[in-house]
């Protein structure tokens, strides 16, 4: 009797758990590639120190300034 009822609640559970799908079909490219730069200590602290201020991410400033590099000094594809 003890054995039914744990094979029950296990069912129960693997239903319970089904994958939503999810809202937005455009999946964006994930950031799997890491770059490591060497900053003098009073920049990293103040550039960290900015970041907070302003609600952001230092990784976040970096990819957009990434992007906005690749957008400026990339020739456009006419």
């Amino acid at each position: 009797m003890a054995k039914a009822k744990l094979d029950e609640s296990k069912t129960e559970s693997k239903s319970t758990t089904a994958k939503k799908p999810s809202k937005d079909k455009t999946k964006k490219p994930k950031n799997d590639a890491q770059l490591l730069i060497r900053l003098n200590q009073a920049d990293r602290d103040q550039f960290l120190a900015l970041c907070e201020q302003l609600d952001t991410s230092a990784a976040r400033e970096v990819r957009r300034f990434v992007r906005d590099f690749i957008r400026q000094h990339h020739p456009a594809d006419d």
